[in-house]
């Protein structure tokens, strides 16, 4: 083969290569903007409104492309689990920290509480069974315990500095904390504590008893 030949195969091949890539990349970015779409929808009108059909005609194409890069609803709804995992461990990263286990606490509450009222559509999706037929699965729950990470952070140095008993497993007391402020933001969202100031009142409450039984020396 000649070394004109040679280089021509060469170009050839690079190419193909970057076609490949190419075309991979449109992917990710199409199915990038179909979240996006659908996480609009799903902010300003509510996980009920987060359907095929509607993201299609918010993205002007077909259904057959949304089934060709999610194969079903629950694919899609996978994706916004994930996204809101995401912006929910961003949220608890700009939470202001504090050396008080128990202010830091206070302040992780707080800012769960303010995710809920910010993306409602999210939380609902996450913690509220929106989706009936979406149930997460490993990936989605690893993205939760990501998100959730500062908590258990928060009472494993909490223990560490005698604060939190040592017969108390963390990452339970991870769960009770967190079963119990979802509680009352579940409730508040299926309108059983009345407007948003009672039911923050409730929420603020709640986390002063957490404190009190969960960190019993401080």
């Amino acid at each position: 083969m000649s070394g004109q030949d040679t280089s021509s195969s060469h170009t050839n091949a690079r190419t193909l290569k970057t076609y490949q890539e190419a075309r991979l990349q449109n992917h990710e970015n199409l199915r990038k903007l179909v979240v996006d779409a659908a996480a609009t929808l799903l902010q300003e009108e509510g996980p009920e409104a987060v359907t095929v059909r509607r993201v299609s005609q918010k993205m002007d194409c077909s259904t057959k492309i949304i089934y060709s890069l999610f194969v079903n609803k629950e694919g899609l709804a996978q994706q916004l689990y994930l996204e809101g995992c995401k912006i929910l461990a961003s949220e608890f990263e700009k939470t202001p920290k504090s050396a008080d286990p128990s202010q830091y606490f206070y302040n992780i509450g707080e800012t769960y509480w303010q995710f809920g009222q910010r993306y409602p559509g999210y939380y609902k999706l996450m913690f509220g069974g929106a989706f009936a037929d979406f149930k997460p699965d490993e990936e989605s729950l690893q993205g939760t315990v990501t998100a959730m990470r500062q908590l258990l952070i928060l009472f494993s140095s909490a223990q560490e500095q005698g604060l939190l008993p040592r017969q108390y497993d963390t990452e339970a007391v991870v769960s009770i904390a967190w079963a119990s402020l979802h509680g009352v933001i579940h409730l508040y969202f299926g309108g059983h504590l009345g407007d948003v100031q009672s039911a923050h009142a409730v929420y603020k409450q709640t986390l002063t008893l957490l404190v009190s039984s969960l960190l019993p020396e401080h």
